[in-house]
């Protein structure tokens, strides 16, 4: 199959489920009765009990944004503590030590921020009951944090002269036990079907069929002869003295399945594996592949039409989609054609075969031969548009435009779909700075959505925008002059600098995925990485929260012919061109010292 007709039924698929997705999601949050209410209603009344909550409070902001701070806190420090202790908790069946504490502080603050930004292998570092009761709760009710948070934004511009924007535990009860329990459910048994493993067993060792000879430095000795009677290798004729015989390799197991369907469709990312979605245990064929890409994006895609239906404007939600989708496409085009494309270096005098007709051709360094080039960069592409982290190859291998594409994807402010909710209230703040800058250019006050837009939206919209590329910038070039920085770098020169900015833009960007050759588990990373994730997770959810409640308070203004359409071509160009200015003017002179410089140095 061409890569064209792949990517092609890749976006067919991711549309055809999200409409109808939305639709659901949009009655559950409405409190209206679904084909499954029968069977989950009954389970979200006895959490209220449960839990003693009051079904018809109305939170003003302040309130509404402590609740979301304080569920978020306690979650952090319930996590940090279950790594610190696993040693001596049970669930643990390989008997893996407690995890040290600034790792511990950096994998909770991942998770709870919706980043999943992870500086291990979850296989041998954590528990199965760190890996379940810790991780894989915190990728439902991190996922479910944004979500919310979005439809209190939605009440804002829904209600008028009134404070209340919902109760966040009636909307985390529901979107938790109606739309995240059931879609990941069964996105779990087609992962099963597909081959990816699920269970409670420790790790297995099992016997090679081949014996594998490796060198000193790690590297396996292609043609050896190995002879285990006297554990001898030759290459070549010459015996190889430092060489080890490799017979047994380890094969991790475990409830990855479960896991693997939360952290894809909750856009948590990280992987139960060290290395994610390549590991062939956890995405093991086309098949499966297919089925956690398009769970990357579904709920995100799905929110836009949930909007439009919301707000009782379709077109609005069919814009926001359009603007979103068009940027994607680009995207994934770019990435595409460079991976395909690959360096001058590889191209030059036909050395390495770059069609796509009887091999995977281009840039195959770091990917999967059982994806190929176009899976590859759609993962790429799709992964970090929805801040969600999770990798099916190495981005550190990557062409310098294709991983300067997804690098920028993330810098955006997670907007181009972005994650579970945060992505679609990040662009809802751009699209108030949009219609704020179209309000000036033809003299008029701005509205959005029956709301005029003042000040004190304004100020906060900023804001929102501008949190991801501060903690990016911030931290980057705190991490740049720290000493012995470059011991964490695989590459030097343009290419290392580039490791970094991806680190903090992936953090900041609360997407999870990494440049797989830089080592961040030292306690300057695990801290300062951590910071930039709770610093650009939670200012934005308390900026869009008091944008909500300034729009709840004010007055419905009627629709006129003087009204600035906002579902129109020219609105979404407007707001693609904004979202790509403030990129432009905050990341151009970062990118310009790291993949930019590192493309032109290829081509001198």
């Amino acid at each position: 199959m061409s890569a064209g007709i792949q990517y092609v039924l890749y976006l067919a698929i991711l549309a055809a489920l999200a409409i109808p997705l939305g639709a659901y999601i949009k009655k559950v949050m409405d409190g209206e009765k679904t084909w499954l209410s029968r069977v989950l209603t009954p389970c979200e009344n006895a959490v209220y009990r449960l839990m003693r909550v009051n079904t018809q409070e109305q939170m003003n902001w302040k309130r509404y944004a402590v609740s979301v701070l304080i569920f978020s806190g306690v979650g952090l420090i319930f996590l940090f503590l279950l790594q610190l202790l696993q040693g001596v908790l049970p669930g643990n069946p390989q008997g893996l030590p407690g995890v040290k504490w600034d790792l511990s502080f950096n994998t909770a603050v991942s998770f709870v921020t919706n980043t999943n930004w992870q500086a291990y292998s979850g296989e041998s570092t954590l528990s199965y009951l760190s890996q379940t009761l810790g991780l894989t709760v915190q990728n439902f009710v991190s996922a479910a944090t944004g979500i919310a948070v979005l439809f209190a934004m939605l009440r804002g511009f829904m209600k008028a002269k009134t404070d209340g924007l919902g109760s966040f535990w009636v909307d985390m009860t529901r979107i938790v036990i109606h739309i995240l329990i059931p879609l990941n459910l069964v996105i779990s048994l087609l992962l099963v079907g597909g081959g990816v493993i699920q269970n409670f067993r420790g790790a297995q060792t099992v016997s090679l069929l081949e014996p594998i000879a490796v060198s000193a430095d790690g590297k396996i000795l292609q043609n050896a002869e190995i002879d285990l009677s006297s554990n001898t290798v030759v290459v070549d004729g010459e015996v190889v003295a430092d060489a080890d015989i490799v017979t047994e390799q380890f094969v991790p197991m475990g409830p990855a399945a479960g896991q693997v369907a939360i952290k894809q469709t909750g856009t948590n990312g990280g992987g139960f594996m060290g290395v994610n979605s390549a590991h062939p245990l956890e995405n093991p064929n086309a098949f499966t592949n297919m089925v956690e890409m398009i769970s990357l994006l579904l709920i995100p895609a799905a929110l836009c039409f949930t909007f439009g239906k919301a707000v009782k404007n379709r077109k609005q939600g069919a814009a926001i989609f359009m603007a979103m989708f068009l940027c994607l496409v680009a995207a994934l085009g770019v990435i595409g054609l460079n991976e395909q494309a690959a360096t001058p270096q590889l191209a030059q005098d036909g050395a390495v075969d770059l069609s796509s007709v009887d091999q995977a051709g281009g840039n195959m360094e770091g990917k999967e031969t059982r994806f190929g080039i176009a899976a590859s960069s759609a993962w790429a592409a799709f992964t970090t548009a929805a801040s969600n982290g999770s990798v099916n190859s190495m981005h550190d291998s990557y062409t310098p435009l294709g991983g300067m594409v997804a690098m920028l994807q993330m810098q955006l402010g997670e907007v181009i779909f972005g994650g579970a909710g945060c992505g679609l209230y990040g662009m809802l703040a751009f699209a108030i700075l949009t219609v704020f800058i179209a309000g000036l250019m033809v003299g008029r006050t701005p509205e959005f959505l029956g709301k005029k837009i003042e000040p004190y939206e304004m100020k906060w919209s900023v804001l929102v925008c501008l949190a991801t590329p501060i903690a990016i910038l911030v931290g980057s070039g705190i991490a740049v002059v720290w000493p012995g920085m470059e011991a964490s770098l695989n590459n030097g020169g343009a290419h290392g600098f580039s490791e970094i900015l991806y680190a903090y833009s992936s953090c900041g960007g609360n997407n999870g995925s990494a440049f797989a050759g830089f080592q961040a588990n030292t306690v300057f990373l695990n801290v300062s990485l951590g910071l930039v994730m709770l610093f650009a997770r939670f200012l934005p959810i308390v900026g869009t929260l008091a944008i909500a409640g300034g729009l709840a308070e004010k007055k419905r203004i009627a629709t006129t012919a003087g009204t600035l359409s906002t579902t129109n071509a020219m609105f979404v160009f407007l707001l693609i061109f904004v979202v790509l200015l403030i990129g432009a003017l905050s990341f151009f002179p970062a990118l310009a010292l790291g993949p930019i410089a590192e493309f032109f140095q290829s081509i001198a």
